[in-house]
């Protein structure tokens, strides 16, 4: 299924290599790069959400 309705993130960090889009309208919740919007979109359940940006805030997450 193809996402549309993509937007910025409010979790995204006001620098420009730090931007995530998600879509709305959905059970998931699909999240991409905006930096590459033709490629892949990851899906998380909401409670997977919630736990992923509760780790990216604590820093806990690395790349």
């Amino acid at each position: 299924m193809k996402s549309v309705g993509w937007r910025k993130s409010s979790h995204s960090g006001a620098a420009q290599g730090e931007c995530l889009e998600v879509a709305d309208g959905y059970a998931d919740i699909p999240v991409r790069d905006s930096k590459n919007p033709t490629g892949p979109s990851l899906r998380f359940r909401t409670t997977n959400w919630s736990s992923f940006i509760a780790a990216v805030k604590s820093g806990s997450l690395t790349g």
